[in-house]
Protein backbone atom coordinates (compact mmCIF):
# COMPACT_ATOMS: atom_id res chain seq x y z
CA UNK A 1 0.00 0.00 0.00
CA UNK A 2 1.32 3.37 -0.82
CA UNK A 3 2.15 6.12 1.68
CA UNK A 4 -0.22 8.89 2.18
CA UNK A 5 0.27 12.18 3.51
CA UNK A 6 -2.27 13.58 6.04
CA UNK A 7 -3.70 16.85 5.55
CA UNK A 8 -6.29 19.28 7.98
CA UNK A 9 -8.33 21.18 5.29
CA UNK A 10 -10.56 24.47 7.24
CA UNK A 11 -13.96 23.28 7.09
CA UNK A 12 -16.92 25.54 8.98
CA UNK A 13 -16.16 25.79 12.00
CA UNK A 14 -13.63 23.25 12.14
CA UNK A 15 -11.38 21.14 10.12
CA UNK A 16 -11.67 17.44 7.85
CA UNK A 17 -8.60 15.51 7.45
CA UNK A 18 -8.02 14.16 3.92
CA UNK A 19 -5.01 11.23 2.94
CA UNK A 20 -3.72 12.09 -0.06
CA UNK A 21 -1.38 9.60 -1.87
CA UNK A 22 2.15 10.71 -1.45
CA UNK A 23 3.71 10.09 -4.73
CA UNK A 24 0.11 12.00 -6.68
CA UNK A 25 0.90 15.04 -4.20
CA UNK A 26 2.50 17.89 -6.08
CA UNK A 27 2.23 20.43 -3.18
CA UNK A 28 0.63 21.86 -0.67
CA UNK A 29 -0.20 25.87 -1.27
CA UNK A 30 -0.81 28.00 1.29
CA UNK A 31 -0.20 31.93 1.75
CA UNK A 32 3.00 33.21 2.91
CA UNK A 33 3.93 34.77 6.01
CA UNK A 34 4.23 38.53 5.73
CA UNK A 35 4.86 39.17 9.63
CA UNK A 36 6.86 37.81 12.12
CA UNK A 37 5.02 39.84 15.28
CA UNK A 38 1.95 38.42 16.44
CA UNK A 39 0.62 41.36 18.43
CA UNK A 40 -2.38 42.20 16.51
CA UNK A 41 -3.17 45.48 18.42
CA UNK A 42 0.13 46.81 17.78
CA UNK A 43 0.19 46.12 14.53
CA UNK A 44 -3.66 48.29 14.11
CA UNK A 45 -2.35 50.90 16.40
CA UNK A 46 1.39 51.37 14.63
CA UNK A 47 -1.22 51.88 11.42
CA UNK A 48 -3.21 54.24 12.96
CA UNK A 49 -0.20 56.35 14.07
CA UNK A 50 0.88 56.22 10.36
CA UNK A 51 -1.24 56.73 8.12
CA UNK A 52 -0.57 56.68 4.17
CA UNK A 53 -1.11 59.57 2.19
CA UNK A 54 -3.45 61.28 4.92
CA UNK A 55 -3.02 63.44 8.27
CA UNK A 56 -4.09 60.76 11.42
CA UNK A 57 -7.40 60.39 11.89
CA UNK A 58 -7.68 62.55 15.23
CA UNK A 59 -6.33 65.32 13.60
CA UNK A 60 -8.60 65.53 10.77
CA UNK A 61 -12.19 64.77 12.61
CA UNK A 62 -13.59 67.60 14.51
CA UNK A 63 -15.62 67.90 17.37
CA UNK A 64 -19.57 68.13 15.49
CA UNK A 65 -18.70 66.00 12.82
CA UNK A 66 -21.41 63.51 12.23
CA UNK A 67 -19.21 60.76 11.70
CA UNK A 68 -20.18 57.03 10.22
CA UNK A 69 -18.10 54.06 10.27
CA UNK A 70 -18.48 51.24 7.57
CA UNK A 71 -17.56 47.53 8.43
CA UNK A 72 -17.98 44.04 7.26
CA UNK A 73 -20.88 42.11 7.65
CA UNK A 74 -20.75 38.62 8.85
CA UNK A 75 -19.56 36.90 4.91
CA UNK A 76 -16.03 38.85 5.52
CA UNK A 77 -13.33 37.47 7.71
CA UNK A 78 -13.02 40.92 8.98
CA UNK A 79 -12.63 41.11 12.88
CA UNK A 80 -14.42 44.31 13.44
CA UNK A 81 -14.55 43.97 16.95
CA UNK A 82 -10.67 44.19 17.57
CA UNK A 83 -10.59 47.05 14.86
CA UNK A 84 -13.45 49.61 16.29
CA UNK A 85 -12.40 50.47 19.65
CA UNK A 86 -9.22 51.79 18.11
CA UNK A 87 -10.86 53.85 15.64
CA UNK A 88 -12.81 54.98 18.15
CA UNK A 89 -10.24 55.93 20.45
CA UNK A 90 -9.16 58.31 17.42
CA UNK A 91 -12.56 59.83 17.34
CA UNK A 92 -12.70 60.73 21.19
CA UNK A 93 -8.96 61.89 21.03
CA UNK A 94 -10.43 64.99 18.17
CA UNK A 95 -13.02 65.54 20.61
CA UNK A 96 -15.90 63.68 18.79
CA UNK A 97 -18.48 62.31 21.10
CA UNK A 98 -20.17 58.74 20.74
CA UNK A 99 -23.34 60.20 20.37
CA UNK A 100 -22.46 61.49 16.61
CA UNK A 101 -20.99 58.31 15.53
CA UNK A 102 -22.63 55.60 13.44
CA UNK A 103 -21.52 52.25 12.56
CA UNK A 104 -22.77 50.90 8.92
CA UNK A 105 -22.30 46.98 8.49
CA UNK A 106 -21.81 47.00 5.00
CA UNK A 107 -24.02 44.57 4.10
CA UNK A 108 -24.33 44.77 0.51
CA UNK A 109 -27.35 42.66 -0.74
CA UNK A 110 -26.85 40.16 1.70
CA UNK A 111 -29.23 40.11 4.51
CA UNK A 112 -29.41 41.86 7.97
CA UNK A 113 -27.44 40.60 10.66
CA UNK A 114 -29.72 40.10 13.97
CA UNK A 115 -28.67 42.15 17.04
CA UNK A 116 -26.90 39.02 18.48
CA UNK A 117 -25.02 38.92 15.55
CA UNK A 118 -24.05 42.78 15.51
CA UNK A 119 -22.91 42.42 18.75
CA UNK A 120 -20.74 39.57 18.29
CA UNK A 121 -18.97 41.11 14.90
CA UNK A 122 -18.13 44.59 16.88
CA UNK A 123 -17.78 43.87 20.22
CA UNK A 124 -20.52 44.43 23.12
CA UNK A 125 -18.38 47.74 24.45
CA UNK A 126 -18.98 49.16 20.92
CA UNK A 127 -22.24 47.57 20.53
CA UNK A 128 -23.32 49.87 23.73
CA UNK A 129 -21.35 52.70 23.30
CA UNK A 130 -22.45 54.10 19.41
CA UNK A 131 -25.46 53.62 17.14
CA UNK A 132 -25.31 50.53 15.03
CA UNK A 133 -27.42 49.94 11.87
CA UNK A 134 -27.14 47.56 9.15
CA UNK A 135 -26.80 48.92 5.63
CA UNK A 136 -30.70 49.16 3.80
CA UNK A 137 -30.80 49.60 0.17
CA UNK A 138 -34.29 50.84 0.32
CA UNK A 139 -32.70 54.22 1.66
CA UNK A 140 -30.50 55.02 -0.49
CA UNK A 141 -30.28 58.46 -2.53
CA UNK A 142 -28.82 59.60 -5.89
CA UNK A 143 -25.49 61.48 -5.71
CA UNK A 144 -24.75 60.67 -9.53
CA UNK A 145 -23.60 59.11 -12.49
CA UNK A 146 -20.34 57.28 -13.20
CA UNK A 147 -18.82 57.85 -16.95
CA UNK A 148 -19.12 54.10 -17.18
CA UNK A 149 -23.28 54.98 -16.87
CA UNK A 150 -23.66 53.38 -13.08
CA UNK A 151 -26.12 55.49 -11.37
CA UNK A 152 -24.76 55.79 -7.89
CA UNK A 153 -27.27 55.51 -4.92
CA UNK A 154 -25.50 55.23 -2.04
CA UNK A 155 -26.95 54.69 1.86
CA UNK A 156 -28.44 58.45 3.27
CA UNK A 157 -26.44 58.04 6.25
CA UNK A 158 -23.15 57.84 4.47
CA UNK A 159 -23.81 60.60 1.84
CA UNK A 160 -25.29 62.97 4.45
CA UNK A 161 -22.22 62.16 7.15
CA UNK A 162 -19.51 64.84 7.86
CA UNK A 163 -16.52 62.42 8.11
CA UNK A 164 -16.69 59.05 6.36
CA UNK A 165 -14.31 56.18 7.45
CA UNK A 166 -14.05 52.40 6.47
CA UNK A 167 -12.89 49.74 7.66
CA UNK A 168 -12.54 46.26 6.43
CA UNK A 169 -10.20 43.42 4.82
CA UNK A 170 -8.21 43.38 1.96
CA UNK A 171 -7.99 39.73 0.04
CA UNK A 172 -8.55 38.69 -3.51
CA UNK A 173 -11.80 38.99 -5.37
CA UNK A 174 -12.63 37.70 -8.45
CA UNK A 175 -13.79 40.36 -10.51
CA UNK A 176 -12.93 43.52 -8.38
CA UNK A 177 -9.70 42.54 -8.12
CA UNK A 178 -9.19 42.82 -4.41
CA UNK A 179 -11.87 43.75 -1.65
CA UNK A 180 -11.29 46.56 0.86
CA UNK A 181 -10.95 50.22 -0.18
CA UNK A 182 -13.60 51.63 -1.50
CA UNK A 183 -15.60 48.76 -1.85
CA UNK A 184 -17.19 49.08 1.60
CA UNK A 185 -19.40 51.74 0.09
CA UNK A 186 -19.84 50.08 -3.00
CA UNK A 187 -21.30 47.60 -3.14
CA UNK A 188 -21.52 47.86 0.40
CA UNK A 189 -23.70 50.50 1.40
CA UNK A 190 -25.29 51.03 -2.18
CA UNK A 191 -28.68 50.09 -4.05
CA UNK A 192 -29.71 47.36 -6.22
CA UNK A 193 -29.28 49.38 -9.05
CA UNK A 194 -25.96 50.55 -8.53
CA UNK A 195 -24.53 46.99 -7.41
CA UNK A 196 -25.86 45.49 -10.38
CA UNK A 197 -24.77 48.28 -12.88
CA UNK A 198 -21.39 48.16 -11.45
CA UNK A 199 -21.17 44.21 -11.11
CA UNK A 200 -22.30 43.59 -14.61
CA UNK A 201 -18.79 44.63 -15.41
CA UNK A 202 -17.57 41.56 -14.77
CA UNK A 203 -18.08 40.10 -18.01
CA UNK A 204 -15.40 42.06 -19.56
CA UNK A 205 -11.64 40.38 -19.49
CA UNK A 206 -10.30 43.16 -17.21
CA UNK A 207 -12.24 42.30 -14.69
CA UNK A 208 -10.19 39.43 -12.51
CA UNK A 209 -8.62 38.82 -9.52
CA UNK A 210 -5.36 40.84 -8.55
CA UNK A 211 -5.78 43.53 -10.85
CA UNK A 212 -6.69 46.72 -9.76
CA UNK A 213 -5.58 49.09 -12.86
CA UNK A 214 -7.16 49.04 -15.82
CA UNK A 215 -9.93 46.52 -13.75
CA UNK A 216 -13.43 48.42 -14.55
CA UNK A 217 -15.20 47.36 -11.96
CA UNK A 218 -12.73 48.96 -9.35
CA UNK A 219 -12.19 51.61 -11.07
CA UNK A 220 -16.15 51.81 -11.44
CA UNK A 221 -16.05 51.52 -7.64
CA UNK A 222 -14.43 54.25 -6.85
CA UNK A 223 -15.03 56.71 -9.50
CA UNK A 224 -18.65 56.06 -7.56
CA UNK A 225 -17.34 56.57 -3.92
CA UNK A 226 -15.10 59.20 -4.50
CA UNK A 227 -18.60 61.75 -5.88
CA UNK A 228 -19.60 61.53 -1.63
CA UNK A 229 -15.54 60.69 -0.69
CA UNK A 230 -13.80 59.08 1.78
CA UNK A 231 -11.78 60.48 4.80
CA UNK A 232 -10.15 57.61 6.33
CA UNK A 233 -9.83 53.73 5.69
CA UNK A 234 -8.19 51.20 7.91
CA UNK A 235 -7.61 47.76 6.09
CA UNK A 236 -5.67 44.69 7.65
CA UNK A 237 -5.09 41.23 6.07
CA UNK A 238 -6.11 38.36 8.07
CA UNK A 239 -5.02 34.47 8.42
CA UNK A 240 -6.84 31.25 8.70
CA UNK A 241 -7.23 32.43 12.17
CA UNK A 242 -8.62 35.70 11.24
CA UNK A 243 -6.00 37.07 13.45
CA UNK A 244 -4.50 40.03 11.81
CA UNK A 245 -1.03 39.76 10.33
CA UNK A 246 -0.91 43.81 8.27
CA UNK A 247 -2.96 46.50 8.39
CA UNK A 248 -2.60 49.85 6.56
CA UNK A 249 -4.44 53.14 7.45
CA UNK A 250 -4.96 56.75 5.34
CA UNK A 251 -5.97 57.64 2.34
CA UNK A 252 -8.33 55.60 0.92
CA UNK A 253 -6.39 54.58 -2.43
CA UNK A 254 -2.88 54.88 -1.03
CA UNK A 255 -3.43 52.50 1.95
CA UNK A 256 -5.82 50.25 -0.04
CA UNK A 257 -3.22 49.79 -2.56
CA UNK A 258 -0.25 48.91 0.04
CA UNK A 259 -2.62 46.27 1.62
CA UNK A 260 -3.26 45.18 -2.06
CA UNK A 261 0.63 44.83 -2.70
CA UNK A 262 0.69 43.09 0.80
CA UNK A 263 -1.92 40.72 0.08
CA UNK A 264 -0.43 39.60 -3.52
CA UNK A 265 3.01 38.97 -1.64
CA UNK A 266 1.40 36.47 0.57
CA UNK A 267 -1.32 35.15 -2.18
CA UNK A 268 0.35 35.40 -5.29
CA UNK A 269 1.35 31.71 -4.68
CA UNK A 270 3.90 30.23 -7.97
CA UNK A 271 2.74 26.18 -8.66
CA UNK A 272 4.93 24.01 -10.70
CA UNK A 273 2.20 23.79 -13.50
CA UNK A 274 -1.63 23.15 -13.92
CA UNK A 275 -2.76 20.08 -11.86
CA UNK A 276 -4.87 16.92 -12.76
CA UNK A 277 -6.60 17.66 -9.53
CA UNK A 278 -6.98 20.68 -7.50
CA UNK A 279 -8.56 20.08 -3.54
CA UNK A 280 -9.54 23.45 -1.75
CA UNK A 281 -11.16 24.71 1.11
CA UNK A 282 -12.91 27.75 0.64
CA UNK A 283 -11.01 28.98 3.87
CA UNK A 284 -13.61 27.52 6.77
CA UNK A 285 -16.10 29.76 8.59
CA UNK A 286 -17.61 32.74 6.95
CA UNK A 287 -15.79 32.10 3.49
CA UNK A 288 -18.10 28.91 3.43
CA UNK A 289 -21.15 29.87 5.24
CA UNK A 290 -22.82 29.70 1.94
CA UNK A 291 -22.20 28.97 -1.62
CA UNK A 292 -22.59 32.59 -2.53
CA UNK A 293 -19.13 32.65 -0.74
CA UNK A 294 -17.57 29.63 -1.08
CA UNK A 295 -17.42 30.09 -4.93
CA UNK A 296 -15.00 32.76 -5.02
CA UNK A 297 -12.21 30.17 -3.37
CA UNK A 298 -13.07 27.88 -6.75
CA UNK A 299 -12.57 30.19 -8.77
CA UNK A 300 -9.27 30.55 -7.50
CA UNK A 301 -8.33 27.04 -7.54
CA UNK A 302 -9.36 27.11 -10.94
CA UNK A 303 -6.36 28.62 -11.89
CA UNK A 304 -4.19 25.79 -10.91
CA UNK A 305 -6.64 23.30 -12.74
CA UNK A 306 -5.85 21.85 -16.29
CA UNK A 307 -8.29 21.75 -19.51
CA UNK A 308 -10.40 18.81 -18.48
CA UNK A 309 -9.30 17.87 -14.60
CA UNK A 310 -11.25 18.09 -11.71
CA UNK A 311 -11.81 20.91 -8.86
CA UNK A 312 -12.86 19.78 -5.38
CA UNK A 313 -14.34 22.70 -3.40
CA UNK A 314 -14.43 21.91 0.71
CA UNK A 315 -17.06 24.19 1.64
CA UNK A 316 -19.46 23.03 4.31
CA UNK A 317 -22.06 25.93 3.46
CA UNK A 318 -24.66 25.74 6.35
CA UNK A 319 -26.56 28.06 5.19
CA UNK A 320 -27.07 26.54 1.95
CA UNK A 321 -26.58 28.59 -1.19
CA UNK A 322 -27.25 32.03 -0.29
CA UNK A 323 -28.40 33.93 -2.50
CA UNK A 324 -32.03 33.30 -4.31
CA UNK A 325 -31.32 34.68 -8.05
CA UNK A 326 -28.75 32.91 -7.72
CA UNK A 327 -30.38 29.73 -6.29
CA UNK A 328 -32.95 29.76 -8.99
CA UNK A 329 -29.69 29.74 -11.53
CA UNK A 330 -28.44 26.94 -10.13
CA UNK A 331 -31.57 24.74 -10.46
CA UNK A 332 -33.16 25.00 -13.32
CA UNK A 333 -31.62 22.61 -15.00
CA UNK A 334 -29.64 24.36 -17.80
CA UNK A 335 -26.38 23.62 -18.45
CA UNK A 336 -23.29 25.60 -17.53
CA UNK A 337 -23.07 26.62 -21.20
CA UNK A 338 -26.06 27.74 -20.96
CA UNK A 339 -25.65 29.42 -18.08
CA UNK A 340 -22.86 31.58 -19.61
CA UNK A 341 -24.49 32.41 -22.74
CA UNK A 342 -27.33 33.70 -20.78
CA UNK A 343 -24.97 35.60 -18.23
CA UNK A 344 -23.45 37.15 -21.80
CA UNK A 345 -27.03 38.01 -23.24
CA UNK A 346 -28.01 39.88 -19.78
CA UNK A 347 -26.44 40.83 -16.81
CA UNK A 348 -28.44 39.07 -13.73
CA UNK A 349 -27.22 39.86 -10.35
CA UNK A 350 -27.02 36.80 -8.62
CA UNK A 351 -26.83 35.03 -11.86
CA UNK A 352 -23.13 36.19 -11.99
CA UNK A 353 -21.94 33.55 -9.49
CA UNK A 354 -24.03 30.85 -11.52
CA UNK A 355 -22.31 31.60 -14.39
CA UNK A 356 -18.80 31.87 -12.60
CA UNK A 357 -18.83 28.44 -11.52
CA UNK A 358 -20.26 27.26 -14.61
CA UNK A 359 -16.99 28.81 -16.27
CA UNK A 360 -14.88 26.08 -14.31
CA UNK A 361 -17.36 23.74 -15.38
CA UNK A 362 -16.75 24.07 -18.91
CA UNK A 363 -12.66 23.52 -18.52
CA UNK A 364 -13.52 20.56 -16.38
CA UNK A 365 -15.52 18.48 -13.42
CA UNK A 366 -16.54 20.46 -10.32
CA UNK A 367 -16.89 18.34 -6.99
CA UNK A 368 -18.32 19.85 -3.80
CA UNK A 369 -18.20 18.52 -0.15
CA UNK A 370 -20.95 19.95 1.17
CA UNK A 371 -23.70 17.72 3.42
CA UNK A 372 -26.03 20.93 3.62
CA UNK A 373 -26.02 20.64 -0.12
CA UNK A 374 -26.01 17.26 -1.23
CA UNK A 375 -29.48 16.75 -1.99
CA UNK A 376 -29.63 20.28 -4.56
CA UNK A 377 -28.97 18.98 -7.95
CA UNK A 378 -26.98 22.10 -9.18
CA UNK A 379 -25.99 23.41 -12.18
CA UNK A 380 -22.26 21.97 -13.05
CA UNK A 381 -21.78 20.59 -9.85
CA UNK A 382 -21.27 16.77 -8.76
CA UNK A 383 -22.16 16.06 -5.14
CA UNK A 384 -19.38 13.85 -2.54
CA UNK A 385 -20.04 12.70 0.65
CA UNK A 386 -16.87 13.83 2.46
CA UNK A 387 -13.44 15.24 0.81
CA UNK A 388 -11.58 11.30 0.92
CA UNK A 389 -14.13 10.50 -1.20
CA UNK A 390 -14.17 13.53 -3.70
CA UNK A 391 -10.36 13.02 -3.71
CA UNK A 392 -10.69 9.21 -4.18
CA UNK A 393 -13.77 9.64 -7.20
CA UNK A 394 -11.32 11.83 -8.56
CA UNK A 395 -8.27 10.25 -8.71
CA UNK A 396 -10.19 7.15 -10.18
CA UNK A 397 -11.50 9.29 -13.05
CA UNK A 398 -8.38 10.74 -14.31
CA UNK A 399 -5.88 7.46 -13.93
CA UNK A 400 -2.96 6.55 -12.13
CA UNK A 401 -0.64 9.38 -13.54
CA UNK A 402 -3.15 12.42 -12.01
CA UNK A 403 -1.59 14.69 -9.31
CA UNK A 404 -2.84 16.35 -7.03
CA UNK A 405 -2.49 19.71 -5.80
CA UNK A 406 -3.79 21.49 -2.42
CA UNK A 407 -5.18 24.55 -1.48
CA UNK A 408 -5.73 24.76 2.08
CA UNK A 409 -6.79 28.82 1.79
CA UNK A 410 -8.45 28.51 -1.96
CA UNK A 411 -10.08 32.02 -0.78
CA UNK A 412 -6.71 33.56 -0.05
CA UNK A 413 -4.56 32.19 -2.75
CA UNK A 414 -4.21 33.05 -6.54
CA UNK A 415 -2.18 30.30 -8.01
CA UNK A 416 0.52 31.70 -10.68
CA UNK A 417 1.30 28.85 -13.36
CA UNK A 418 4.29 29.41 -15.65
CA UNK A 419 3.08 31.85 -18.67
CA UNK A 420 -0.11 31.83 -17.47
CA UNK A 421 -2.20 35.00 -18.28
CA UNK A 422 -5.27 35.28 -15.41
CA UNK A 423 -7.91 36.64 -18.44
CA UNK A 424 -7.53 32.82 -19.76
CA UNK A 425 -9.45 31.65 -16.44
CA UNK A 426 -12.25 34.50 -17.55
CA UNK A 427 -15.93 34.37 -18.26
CA UNK A 428 -15.52 35.48 -21.95
CA UNK A 429 -12.74 32.77 -22.67
CA UNK A 430 -14.91 29.63 -21.69
CA UNK A 431 -17.26 30.85 -24.55
CA UNK A 432 -14.46 30.90 -26.80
Amino acid sequence: MSATTSLRLPYGRGHTVVQVPSDRLVGVFSPRDVTESHDQEARVRHALEHPLGQKRLRDIARPGHKVVIVTSDATRPCPSHLLLPHVLAELSAAGVPDADITVVIALGLHRNMSEGELEQAIGRDVFRRVRVINHDPGRTVRVGVTTRGTPVELLRDVVEADLRVCVGNVEFHYFAGYSGGAKAILPGCASLATVTANHAMMVRPEAVGGQNEGNPVREDIEEAVAMIGVDFVLNVLVDAEHRVVAAVAGDVTAAHRRACDLVSERGKVAIPGLADVVLASAGGHPKDVNLYQAQKALDNAACAMRPGGICILVAECPEGIGNRTFEEWMTQGRTPEELLHSIQRQFVLGGHKAAAIAKVACRGRVFLVSPALSARALAGIEHCADAQVALDAALAALGPQAKVLVLPEAGSVLPQAPGRDMRCCHISSALS
